[in-house]
């Protein structure tokens, strides 16, 4: 009898993604990327330290089946910031590739790098990939924080940025062009979706709730705003609320409804409190909630820092009216200004006026409307998820 020898299984290959925290809004995301990876024999870990001080407020902590949580440190820097070191050498140093945040901070990335660059024969080294905004968009720094972030962003092998913008930045810094991957960074809109198509059907349970809130709150269609995130300094809360007041005092019946905790939720809590306040302090809202108060609104409200939101409000089928302040997040790019979005000169005044104005002219609002809702098939967390694992899976082919 002839013995046909089996042929050795070849070793299943592993990815390690390295976080701060892993947030409630990245979750689908991470089990789509597991799901992708799995099947094209890759295994997934996360690797993330304990909630940063400035973002344990919002609440928005989660778990993921391939997370794992590694002791941290937090060190004190010049200039009041803070350098993180996160235990993941180890781990990260047997995996075929790690994906590290773009940041400086981020003491862990060195000895990594390190171990990449120096290559030392007969010795596994992981790829080197990052994954972030590619330049600094939501803050102020120098140009000697900027070389320094593009060198060491020089040094990965592959860079994952989350839009359009970043890949075009890092490129012209010098990071080869066919080694980014452009993710078009997004959550996962389905309850949002599925909440806002059923909330349009009578009969349905949605459609019913949808009343229910607006005799709740007496909200007026055509008269109501919605403002849903974290409830800090980059969202410009006083500047929302100082324009709900204004806008209100032009538009009898207008209504803002706040849904959202952090460190400001105090000044919400005041303004919805005061006598005959447009303001409706509604407490952190996640999923088929949000959907429900995007059924009800017509606008969405932010004046502050534009992020993941965008894409939520194309999913809600609700505009957002924002400013030009400097500080938006990439996210920001996804906005049109007149086509699926409002977007105002940084001044309270005009940002009232331009409320007003759209709240009053429902033919325009329609057609911001119907933007959004062509615009929402475009970002979604399966296919960030998609072309995430595509980028990763290409990195590992070109250093087999």
């Amino acid at each position: 009898m002839t013995i046909t020898p089996v042929k050795p299984r070849a070793p299943r290959r592993r990815v390690v993604v390295v976080q701060p925290y892993v947030p409630g809004y990245r979750t689908s995301f991470f089990r789509h990327l597991q799901a992708r990876l799995d099947s094209a024999g890759v295994a997934l870990e996360v690797l993330h330290g304990v909630v940063p001080p400035q973002q344990a407020a919002r609440r928005d902590a989660s778990f993921c089946p391939c997370a794992v949580q590694v002791p941290s440190l937090r060190l004190p820097a010049p200039g009041g910031r803070s350098l993180l070191w996160r235990q993941v050498f180890h781990r990260a140093a047997s995996a075929d590739a790690v994906v590290l945040e773009q940041a400086l901070r981020n003491l862990e990335a060195y000895p990594l790098l390190l171990r990449q660059l120096i290559g030392r024969v007969n010795e596994h080294a992981p790829r080197v990939a990052f994954w972030g905004h590619g330049r600094t968009y939501t803050k102020k720094t120098s140009r000697l924080q900027e070389a320094a972030k593009d060198a060491v962003t020089r040094q990965a092998d592959w860079f994952f940025a989350y839009t359009d913008g970043g890949a075009g930045y890092v490129a012209s810094r010098g990071f080869p062009r066919d080694r980014i991957t452009v993710l078009r960074n997004s959550v996962d809109t389905t309850d949002l979706t599925l909440t806002r198509d059923c909330a349009d059907l009578q009969g349905s349970p949605e459609h019913a709730e949808v009343a229910a809130l607006r005799k709740r709150y007496s909200l007026e269609p055509g008269r109501t705003a919605l403002y849903v995130g974290g409830l800090d300094a980059p969202k410009r809360i006083a500047f929302l609320l100082q324009c709900a007041r204004r806008i209100a005092t032009g538009l009898p019946g207008f209504r803002l409804l706040v849904a959202g905790d952090g460190v400001d939720r105090a000044l919400v809590e005041a303004a919805a409190s005061a006598p005959n306040s447009p303001v409706v302090a509604l407490g952190h809202r996640t999923g088929r909630n949000v959907g429900l108060l995007g059924a009800v609104s017509d606008v969405i409200l932010m004046p502050g820092r534009v992020g993941l939101c965008a894409v939520d409000s194309f999913a809600l089928r609700t505009p957002i009216v924002t400013t030009d302040w400097p500080w938006h997040a990439p996210e920001f790019e996804y906005l049109e200004d007149g086509r699926n979005a409002v977007v105002t000169r940084d001044d309270p005044e005009a940002y009232v006026v331009a409320v007003q104005k759209v709240l009053n002219d429902r033919s325009r609002l329609e057609s911001l409307r119907e933007a959004c809702r062509r615009d929402a098939v475009g970002y979604t967390a399966a296919g960030m998820a998609e072309r995430f694992c595509d980028g990763l899976l290409h990195m590992l082919e070109k250093n087999s």
